[in-house]
């Protein structure tokens, strides 16, 4: 089926389906601080570009890709997840890369279309190239290169993972679905609302056919609210086991946790470092979890799709590609700068010089002006002792 063809028929749609999205509404434009970058490579997926750099970046810089869902604009999401404010607060710079209406009328990323599926083609690439923009323009560390995204954008992030696995250290799907399992309109409903087991193997080979990577692969971060109607909650346990493939992990879980009263389920390596983690949001229904951060701050503000759930994905999100970690780091590097030194003594060997020297002068009676030691003389004798003056 063609592009266009999906694209007619999505427009077609009940409201009732879960694709024709309520419009967020672009009043959150205002608020955000996001500018548009324009000339940024040959776009043939046809994306705009937004992006926000803070005054002050961390060392060495990193970069976070966020992407919208559907109905949304990339202002709209960074207003109601709260990413610039983190992008601000931790020293990253953001890129939101956004859909526009002429590629897909609801302004979903277009996360089942082979030619928005395959990489260095139609989405993918235009994604590709604003990352490339970016690195070059604010000195980005290639390897702090992050990526994220709610509904068709966490669609989109499997793509951009699986396509790009050298490009990202890791990524994080809130409510999306894994790489490869449709390729038209009709796979794309049947993937969403049935979400049809795949054995892990199969899953694995999808994203190692995408591209000639053989790893290392990105860590990855999966979200999924228990209530959801609009894309199934099977689809993040499909995600979590294509990359415990990938990962080569067992798929029973190493870590079984609750976080912020939400279960957590986590795999790491043999070195200890979570490659892949999972968390389910009990009740809640399609959208971005929301609610306060472990610093106790609020990051987000609610809205369509944007539910407070009392847990901040976004900060947590943040969290596990080690962004967070950044202003303790610095107050601590801050207040080592600040303490006094301690205050230099001379070599022992230098110091028993110096002591002999001043043993050696001459001593007279107490007199009514007492006569100086010489310390030019003193120095010059206990240097000459240590062997460093001839």
């Amino acid at each position: 089926m063609s592009l266009a063809r999906n694209v007619d028929l999505l427009r077609r749609l009940p409201m009732a389906d879960g694709l024709r999205l309520a419009e967020f509404g672009r009043s959150a434009d205002v608020s955000s601080p996001l500018e548009e970058v324009t000339g940024f490579g040959s776009n043939p997926g046809a994306l705009r570009m937004f992006a926000f750099v803070p005054a002050q970046l961390q060392k060495p810089r990193a970069l976070v890709v966020v992407l919208h869902g559907c109905g949304q604009t990339g202002a709209s999401y960074d207003l109601g997840a709260g990413w610039s404010t983190l992008a601000r607060h931790y020293g990253f710079a953001l890129l939101m890369p956004e859909q526009q209406r002429i590629n897909n009328g609801n302004t979903c990323f277009n996360w089942f279309n082979p030619e928005d599926t395959a990489r260095d083609s139609g989405e993918p690439r235009s994604i590709r190239e604003m990352i490339a923009h970016m690195v070059e323009a604010h000195r980005i560390d290639a390897r702090r290169i992050f990526i994220t995204g709610l509904s068709a954008g966490g669609g989109m992030t499997s793509v951009m993972l699986a396509t790009y696995p050298e490009v990202f250290a890791a990524g994080a799907v809130i409510a999306g679905l894994p790489y490869g399992i449709a390729s038209n309109l009709r796979e794309a409903l049947d993937g969403m609302f049935h979400s049809p087991a795949r054995p892990a193997r199969a899953l694995g080979d999808l994203v190692r056919n995408a591209s000639d990577h053989r790893g290392p692969w990105p860590k990855i971060s999966v979200w999924h609210g228990s209530a959801d109607r609009t894309v199934n909650p099977g689809n993040a346990n499909e995600i979590v086991k294509q990359w415990l493939d990938l990962h080569d992990l067992p798929e029973v879980p190493m870590a079984e946790t609750n976080v912020d009263g939400y279960p957590r389920q986590a795999w790491w390596n043999k070195d200890g470092e979570t490659l892949v983690e999972s968390y389910a949001i009990t009740d809640m229904a399609h959208g971005t979890p929301l609610g306060l951060a472990d610093n106790d701050q609020r990051y987000g503000t609610e809205g369509a799709f944007l539910i407070e759930a009392g847990i901040s994905s976004s900060y947590h999100i943040a969290k596990f590609f080690g962004l967070t970690g950044w202003i303790a780091d610095a107050a601590k590097t801050n207040a080592e700068a600040a303490a006094p030194k301690p205050a230099l003594t001379p070599a022992p060997h230098l110091a028993r010089s110096i002591r002999a020297a001043v043993a050696d002068q001459p001593t007279e009676p107490k007199r009514e002006t007492s006569r100086r030691f010489d310390l030019g003389q003193i120095i010059t004798r206990a240097l000459t002792a240590a062997g460093l003056m001839k």
